[in-house]
């Protein structure tokens, strides 16, 4: 079973009918017990930041999602979700994340390019990746967001894309995996990286 987490805001349909289609179990929950007891959990978010954190915060979710992590259950962030995980973001002033990704959230910041970054982008792979694998590098997946995630310890990066500077749209350590982009919107490869999650 997957939970989807449901804090109020996020792409909760499209990731579930993606799951469905890979034939996955899953359900869509904002409940404690529910999540905890699941095989794997997913993050998801479309939104602003601060909306996104006060809506975890007062349904206590915050200290769900760090007990899920504690207790190595796999769990995948999606675009705003990835964002979620890092300890802050500049977005509309400064917020307090999840702080399980040491680093900041922060605007794109490169001349000459429309922001927010909207459409297909290819995307660099780093080696012995489990969400990537079987994908080859430069695959493209669907992206849509003003802000990027910037870890401190590189050793999270499991991907990079370029949007007029380099960005990291991946991570993955100790079973904690997200994309910036959007996999259950980017065709074949969005499933392959979602099953690849399903199967980790």
């Amino acid at each position: 079973m997957i939970a989807i987490i449901d804090y109020g805001m996020g792409n909760l349909a499209s990731v579930n009918g993606a799951l469905h289609q890979l034939g996955y179990d899953c359900i869509i929950s904002d409940n404690s017990k529910e999540i905890l007891a699941a095989k794997k959990v997913i993050l998801p978010g479309v939104g602003a930041f601060a909306d996104a954190m006060n809506n975890i915060k007062q349904k206590g979710l915050d200290q769900v999602i760090k007990q899920v992590i504690a207790a190595e259950v796999p769990i995948l962030g999606i675009c705003l979700g990835l964002q979620l995980l890092f300890s802050f973001s500049e977005e509309n002033g400064y917020y307090e994340g999840l702080n399980i990704v040491n680093g900041g959230v922060k605007r794109f910041r490169a001349q000459g390019i429309k922001v927010p970054h909207v459409g297909w982008n290819n995307i660099v792979i780093k080696p012995s990746q489990v969400l990537f694998k079987g994908i080859p590098d430069h695959t493209y997946f669907y992206f849509v967001h003003s802000y990027c995630g910037i870890p401190q310890d590189k050793s999270w990066v499991a991907a990079v894309c370029n949007y007029g500077e380099d960005f990291c749209c991946a991570i993955e350590k100790s079973k904690v995996y997200a994309t910036q982009f959007h996999p259950e919107k980017s065709g074949y490869w969005g499933l392959k990286v979602l099953r690849n999650f399903g199967e980790s």
